[in-house]
């Protein structure tokens, strides 16, 4: 290993060593996605709810699942007495609306049914709110904290600030929905948690979802705002759907669960910038690149050409014919090693073994080369018949 290379390592293995250094000193940074997975224990997961949710509903079954509502429920409805064997309350928590077309109707009929479902969002399913003949809507305003409380006399307000959204209720059916609770944005009251009846079941709209996240629940007393919400639910089974493989654009990436693990990822681009730098460092031409050289280019036939066309321009055809022949002769010379001093049959018989062309192609060559020799002038008509003759020979 030569010095410069020595250099390269110890340079590369300080810069690794202080990147680690510095990336295991520095505080982890607080991650405020809001992803109400009830696995995360960031601040807007639902870890502290998932623990403590049997515990509201003490005495009756907490069922998680996290497929669509429509795969859960289409399995439990019993098509021959027309109900499901599924009976309880529905729950699903998420900043954006997360189900499907089928999910939306599959819940209408749940409800209809007589069951329960409550939904803490921002976004709502469109069909769900035409149905129930409800209306949300979000104004910008230049506040981040929102005022929640009940609609009881003995209620607490709860600011949110982290997490809130301002979204509510902007228009509902007076005649059968029920206002639960309210929200304030400067002095502004609006409606955030309604109750509405639909067949022999009730819908429980909210659109505060972070009252319920990890951080919410653990500051002050803001879980008896999510005590008080839940407190519109029935004694009953619970049906959640967590919503963890649900709709999600799962990457289909092979690093997927190396980036998604702190120290493999911060693994993975420490090794990938050390191979970048190692190839920066590698870069540098060890020999000097060699000129390609091009081969000489054969130019005898061009020259052939030229000077062909040369003596056919100057209408000289019996020189022409005569290199022909000189051409020809000296081939069957070369390649069947016979004497062309005569031209007699014997020649001929000789090449026609030889070459195995047809004796009278061969005669008919001959005989042309020897009328060539016997006349003084020749035509463009004979050169023509003696190339033709020389071709089909073909030698």
């Amino acid at each position: 290993m030569n010095r410069k290379v020595s250099i390269y390592v110890v340079l590369i293995v300080v810069v690794l060593a202080i990147i680690i250094i510095i990336d295991a000193t520095r505080p982890k940074p607080v991650d405020w996605s809001q992803t109400y997975d009830p696995n995360d224990k960031i601040p807007f997961g639902l870890f502290v709810f998932d623990k403590e949710l049997p515990a509201l509903f003490d005495g009756h079954d907490v069922n998680k699942f996290n497929i669509t509502p429509y795969e859960y429920f289409d399995g439990q409805y019993d098509y021959e007495t027309k109900e499901y064997t599924a009976h309880g309350s529905f729950i699903a928590i998420s900043a954006l609306n997360n189900l499907d077309a089928e999910s939306a109707m599959e819940l209408i009929y749940f409800a209809e049914h007589g069951n329960t479902v409550f939904l803490s969002m921002h976004e709502f399913p469109q069909k769900i709110l035409d149905t129930l003949k409800v209306e949300t809507q979000s104004v910008y305003y230049l506040t981040d904290s929102i005022s929640t409380y009940i609609n009881t006399a003995k209620a607490g307000k709860y600011y949110l600030k982290e997490g809130a959204s301002p979204v509510y209720f902007k228009s509902i059916d007076t005649a059968a929905t029920t206002v639960l609770g309210y929200q304030e944005i400067i002095d502004q009251k609006q409606v955030n948690y309604i109750s509405v009846p639909f067949g022999d079941g009730n819908f429980l709209l909210h659109t505060q979802p972070a009252a319920f996240s990890n951080f919410h629940l653990l500051k002050d007393d803001h879980y008896k705002y999510a005590q008080d919400i839940l407190s519109y639910m029935p004694e009953a089974d619970v049906y959640w759907n967590t919503g963890s493989n649900l709709n999600e654009r799962i990457s289909g990436s092979p690093l997927r669960y190396i980036l998604n693990q702190p120290a493999l990822h911060a693994a993975f681009w420490v090794a990938f910038w050390s191979l970048i730098i190692f190839m920066f460092f590698n870069a540098k031409r060890k020999q000097r690149i060699v000129p390609e050289t091009e081969p000489l280019k054969n130019t005898t036939i061009d020259f052939t050409k030229t000077i062909g066309n040369l003596y056919y321009q100057e209408k000289d055809h019996r020189n022409i014919i005569d290199k022909k022949i000189i051409y020809f002769l000296e081939k069957i010379r070369n390649e069947y090693l016979i004497d062309t001093y005569s031209l007699d049959d014997a020649f001929a018989e000789k090449l026609h073994l030889k070459s195995g062309k047809p004796l009278e192609d061969i005669e008919k060559i001959i005989n042309l080369i020897k009328k060539h020799r016997r006349q003084f002038a020749s035509t463009e008509a004979d050169v023509i018949e003696i190339n033709k003759a020389i071709e089909k020979l073909r030698l």
